[in-house]
């Protein structure tokens, strides 16, 4: 994958967090848990600065597991306000963003190394986006918890699906309808539907 698609690809992910967090109006859901042992969006975003600041400083000359990260106390909440979390947001994203932008030829064949492990580069972009993906969705699913009926979808809303083919596809609309029967199989003597729109 060309560099350019994985920081386009970082940038959705840091979006779909920001777009998430926008929504939340009242501060205290920032820190909200649905359960003792789970994270609140606040512990989601001290681990995520913690990781990225770790990972991508000096990334290429140093292991991504730095002897100053203190791994643990990202998981205990240590940010009281918005303000400081969406600093520590802000801060790691521009950490990773600054690394990526130091690839260039002449390091795109170097070694990365976390945890004393030796990652091609491209492997060690898709173990960091793969990371943060997963705990973006944790985040936004905490949001969409939280807010409940005032939700705003970040994709296509349901129910809004064949709507948005009409608009996207314009010229054809295709529609399949199956019916499942009582034991949850597929039942084939319902036809495929197809209905062309000009």
């Amino acid at each position: 994958m060309e560099l350019e698609s994985y920081k386009q690809l970082f940038k959705h992910y840091k979006q779909l967090g920001e777009r998430s967090i926008a929504q939340l109006s009242d501060e205290s859901k920032l820190f909200w848990t649905p359960g003792e042992k789970s994270n609140s969006i606040a512990v989601i975003i001290q681990h995520l600065y913690g990781n990225m600041k770790s990972r991508w400083t000096d990334f290429l000359s140093t292991d991504g597991e730095k002897e100053w990260r203190d791994r643990d106390r990202e998981f205990e909440l240590y940010c009281s306000t918005k303000e400081a979390l969406m600093d520590l947001w802000d801060e790691g994203w521009a950490t990773l963003f600054s690394a990526l932008d130091s690839i260039d030829d002449s390091n795109k064949d170097q070694l990365v190394y976390i945890r004393n492990k030796g990652h091609k580069l491209d492997e060690a972009i898709q173990r960091q986006l793969a990371h943060y993906a997963y705990h973006v969705g944790q985040l936004v699913y905490l949001a969409r918890m939280i807010q409940g009926e005032a939700w705003s979808s970040l994709s296509i809303a349901k129910g809004a699906s064949m709507a948005f083919s009409k608009e996207a596809f314009g010229t054809r609309l295709v529609s399949c309808f199956l019916k499942l029967s009582p034991q949850g199989r597929q039942d084939k003597s319902i036809p495929f539907v197809f209905s062309t729109e000009a």
